[in-house]
């Protein structure tokens, strides 16, 4: 094959490579951008003419209904910001020393401390001791703490990092501590900054499961100055549902769908804007930390 067929060949394969990416991109553009475009389409035109890429009919009334009394929605953020990073440091900590401890094979009681973290996995004793453990033991109703709490520790993420972890050259920590450093330097100078892409990829996981959480607030929340993002939306969304049944025989109709859109659009801003900082380490966190077992 003649030098300039061998670059027209190339020239071709990464041409359809590019396209292929590009289309995979489109595919994962175009749902959020119906989205954003249905928030911002009048109610009546979304239910006649259904989603588009450009609003059949501009209009901002979802998001007027949504930010009637701001005060809420911003208290709702401050909540789910608190929660959501306060939890996700918290637990990324913990669990990557967990993960550590047991990736480490001199570890005495590694497989006790094992089948105690990965035992709930299989076997869950269920909602009604799960509530009264946090409620009538830990007292922990209407209280930030019962957001932040019960996932501090979730097993899967904790197998993941034990598995990067046991990709670490024994010879790193064996060197290290041939240089007098202990446990602790171990870990923070050795095993943390070989592990960026792990953490990082559970550091987002860990925050996706904060941010995205709904099940707690509908246990242990009533109080409305504690409710998060994702509960207060819960909450505008079935108070809708009865004013449209409410109003249904007035011919009056609220804007359910494209508030609906608002919503989704209002929550997934900061989780967005959170993975730009993640991406490059994703892919890389969960090869590395998914290939080997132990």
């Amino acid at each position: 094959m003649s030098g300039a067929a061998f670059k027209r060949r190339r020239s071709m394969t990464h041409a359809m490579i590019h396209g292929a990416l590009v289309a995979t991109c489109l595919v994962c553009i175009v749902p959020l951008w119906l989205i954003i475009s249905a928030s911002f389409t009048d109610e009546q035109a979304l239910v006649e003419r259904g989603f588009r890429l450009i609003p059949a009919k501009f209009s901002t009334e979802a998001y007027r209904f949504l930010l009637a009394d701001p005060a809420q929605i911003l208290r709702a953020y401050s909540v789910s910001v608190l929660v959501t990073f306060s939890g996700a440091m918290v637990s990324l900590f913990l669990m990557s020393m967990l993960a550590y401890a047991l990736s480490r094979r001199d570890f005495s009681l590694r497989k006790v401390l094992a089948l105690f973290v990965f035992f709930p996995i299989l076997f869950n004793a269920g909602t009604l001791p799960f509530y009264i453990l946090m409620v009538r033991q830990l007292g922990l109703k209407d209280n930030l703490l019962a957001l932040v709490l019960p996932p501090l520790v979730l097993p899967f993420f904790v197998l993941l990092l034990r598995t990067f972890f046991s990709n670490i050259p024994r010879e790193l920590i064996e060197a290290a501590k041939l240089d007098g450093a202990s446990e602790w330097l171990i870990y923070f100078r050795v095993v943390v900054p070989l592990s960026t892409p792990a953490l990082a990829t559970v550091g987002l996981f860990s925050l996706l499961f904060y941010w995205n959480d709904l099940y707690l607030s509908l246990l242990f929340i009533n109080d409305k100055s504690l409710y998060n993002l994702q509960y207060l939306l819960y909450q505008i969304i079935a108070n809708i549902q009865l004013l449209e049944e409410g109003f249904a025989g007035q011919g009056l109709k609220p804007p359910l769908q494209s508030v609906r859109m608002a919503m989704a659009v209002l929550a997934m801003g900061p989780v967005l804007f959170a993975f730009m900082f993640v991406q490059r380490y994703f892919i890389k966190g969960i090869t590395l930390g998914g290939l080997k077992g132990d």
